[in-house]
């Protein structure tokens, strides 16, 4: 409630973040920045880090921040997509562009590649990979020997990311095992790893979504254009709205439909929809972010709403 009502003030008409109410909402921003700052400093730490940037959102403020954080220096991170094969190609137009304006090395590993090798059977072509990619991402960790791995995760995603760390260790097998996570009090972190271990590193933990907007808005971080208003061929499925797309077509028994939506997060492409919106812009997402019910995955991820343990499961198998 104190959220929606300190950026609720400072939000004119849904056009900008300004005035005087923007004071509270510009304290809040800056105590989160300087704290993921502070953390991704402390990545000095490790020899081999890698920051996870996908082109979503969260990956983009979270490049924005690292950049920040070692200005004028380069980030002393590679980036690391794990591609399922099944996202949407402005977000991979996207990533690439902002890999090459950084002049960081972009790392890309296919879920592809593991289902050739027999790593990973998926039970059809067009099933979701999103948990496939836990394999995958294994199978890069051991490749390059990442002791750090960064990730945009933030805990009220859901309930298992919740649970989680700023300083997630991970055992020599890659797997999270939520009772043997270290206690974090007053801002102090371990860092320390055994042979073969490594860290996930998740430097948004106490960012919110409507934080994201906010921060995007405020900094005027570029995002692939799914995120904002645009018109697009869907089905009603299951209570939410499913992209029509060559992997995705719609059934006997649907109608299709074009609608203005836009997607809350961007992923998979079987298993992620969009929302219905107006909003043209970062302010106006945030105003519809203030006023959602439903988080961003349960509202539009298809296979974290049907199994309420799917991302706990898959964080004990090794996925981010």
């Amino acid at each position: 409630m104190r959220l929606a009502y300190e950026y609720g003030g400072a939000l004119m008409g849904g056009e900008a973040l300004q005035g005087a109410a923007l004071a509270p909402v510009a304290a809040r921003l800056d105590r989160l920045e300087a704290e993921a700052v502070y953390i991704l400093r402390e990545l000095a730490f490790y020899e081999r880090a890698a920051l996870m940037f996908s082109g979503g959102k969260d990956s983009a403020v979270l490049l924005h921040l690292a950049l920040k954080a070692f200005a004028p220096a380069r980030a002393p991170f590679r980036l690391l997509h794990i591609d399922t094969g099944h996202n949407f190609p402005d977000v991979i137009a996207y990533r690439d562009a902002r890999a090459k304006e950084t002049g960081l090395t972009l790392i890309v590993r296919e879920v592809e590649e593991s289902i050739r090798r027999g790593s990973v059977r998926l039970p059809s072509p067009t099933a979701s990979r999103n948990a496939a990619q836990a394999v995958t991402l294994l199978e890069a960790q051991q490749e390059f020997e990442f002791d750090a791995l960064i990730g945009g995760a933030r805990r009220d995603e859901e309930k298992a990311r919740a649970k989680e760390r700023v300083f997630s260790h991970r055992d020599a097998f890659g797997a999270w095992r939520p009772r043997a996570q270290r206690p974090e009090l007053w801002g102090l972190y371990n860092r320390h790893i055994g042979v073969g271990e490594n860290m996930r590193v998740f430097p948004l933990s106490n960012w919110t979504e409507a934080d994201i907007w906010a921060y995007i808005a405020r900094e005027a971080i570029a995002l692939p254009s799914l995120y904002y208003t645009h018109t697009r061929t869907v089905v009603r499925r299951e209570g939410l709205l499913f992209p029509v797309t060559d992997l995705t077509p719609p059934r006997e028994d649907e109608a299709a439909e074009g609608l203005q939506v836009r997607f809350r997060t961007v992923g998979d492409i079987t298993c992620t929809c969009p929302v219905e919106s107006n909003a043209r812009n970062a302010a106006d997402v945030l105003a519809e972010t203030l006023s959602a019910s439903v988080s961003e995955r349960g509202a539009t991820r298809m296979d974290d709403r049907a199994n309420a343990a799917a991302m706990e499961r898959r964080k004990l198998e090794g996925y981010f």
